[in-house]
């Protein structure tokens, strides 16, 4: 057998450590900018698991125009939807319960940077939200946040903090502005051919 050079074993595992990071890229790419794109649902949430690795429950929608930061790190349950254009950074993980409603252009982050670290690190903490939660049109979703079962997000909030079972929240931080029934039994179901 044939030792293969010290110099020559670390160039070798940079090259397959560079390769590696463009696949995912790539698998990124293409999910971002080309199959988010195409009016088939179905393609999409085949891509979606098969290639990000994501675990989407039976009944679940996620529209056009829906863009991922990362593989893995997202799991959505049963009969939950996702309208057109919302951006939801993986890399710290998002969980979504049963049921749950997230209009257009919604904002979920689950990274964000250290602005008292000297060196400005990263840092990412995860998002969940519970079952029948509903969230409005253009609201955004902290690092860390935890929607309880059956809250609500007003258009335009930005929740920087969890938000209880049953309470409505609106604003810039969003604070409570009510509540809602308890008594919450409904099955969204969305089969909208070409979104």
């Amino acid at each position: 057998m044939v030792a293969l050079a010290p110099d020559f074993q670390k160039t070798a595992f940079k090259f397959l450590i560079g390769l590696k990071y463009i696949a995912v890229e790539a698998v990124l790419y293409v999910a971002n900018h080309i199959l988010n794109k195409l009016p088939s649902h179905h393609l999409r949430l085949f891509y979606y698991r098969h290639f990000l690795r994501f675990r989407i429950g039976q009944g679940s929608f996620i529209f056009l125009g829906t863009c991922f930061d990362a593989k893995n790190g997202f799991i959505m349950g049963d009969n939950s939807v996702i309208n057109q254009k919302c951006r939801i950074d993986t890399r710290g993980g998002v969980t979504i319960g049963r049921n749950v409603s997230i209009s257009a252009e919604v904002c979920i982050l689950t990274a964000d940077h250290n602005l008292q670290c000297s060196e400005f690190l990263g840092q990412v903490r995860p998002v969940v939200i519970e079952d029948y939660v509903f969230i409005g049109t253009r609201a955004m979703i902290l690092p860390g946040v935890t929607l309880g079962e059956g809250c609500a997000v007003a258009a335009g909030a930005v929740v920087t903090r969890n938000v209880p079972a049953f309470t409505i929240v609106g604003g810039i931080p969003a604070k409570p502005i009510g509540t809602r029934s308890t008594e919450l039994s409904y099955t969204i179901h969305y089969n909208r051919l070409f979104n």
